[in-house]
């Protein structure tokens, strides 16, 4: 019975610091950058998009498909940022835990 209650108190525990992470993650930002810093995003936590820096070399109308390009690989790359840094926080929230493949938290 104890280790039933000390799991649940775990369990509680875990359940609080998911919440602090969240509130953690929300207020995170990644900036990805494109051609060489002519185009950059900045993403928050929760993958909104925050702002877009452009050079104003790109704003041309011929090169408006060379921007779109840089626009979505610049999202990409903040995107990627982002991702490592909510895993290395969620790394530090679980301890280490190895989790399943597929498995993310929050559930």
């Amino acid at each position: 019975m104890k280790d039933m209650a000390k799991l649940f108190q775990q369990a509680q525990e875990m359940q609080a610091r998911m919440g602090e992470m969240q509130a953690k993650m929300a207020e995170m930002e990644a900036r990805g950058v494109a051609g060489g810093g002519m185009v950059a995003i900045t993403l928050n936590g929760q993958n909104q998009m925050r702002k877009v820096e452009i050079a104003p070399s790109l704003l041309r109308p011929e090169e408006a498909e060379i921007l779109e390009d840089l626009i979505a690989a610049a999202h990409h790359d903040a995107k990627s940022r982002l991702d490592a840094l909510l895993q290395e926080e969620m790394s530090k929230l679980t301890g280490g835990l190895k989790l399943p493949p597929g498995f993310k938290l929050p559930f």
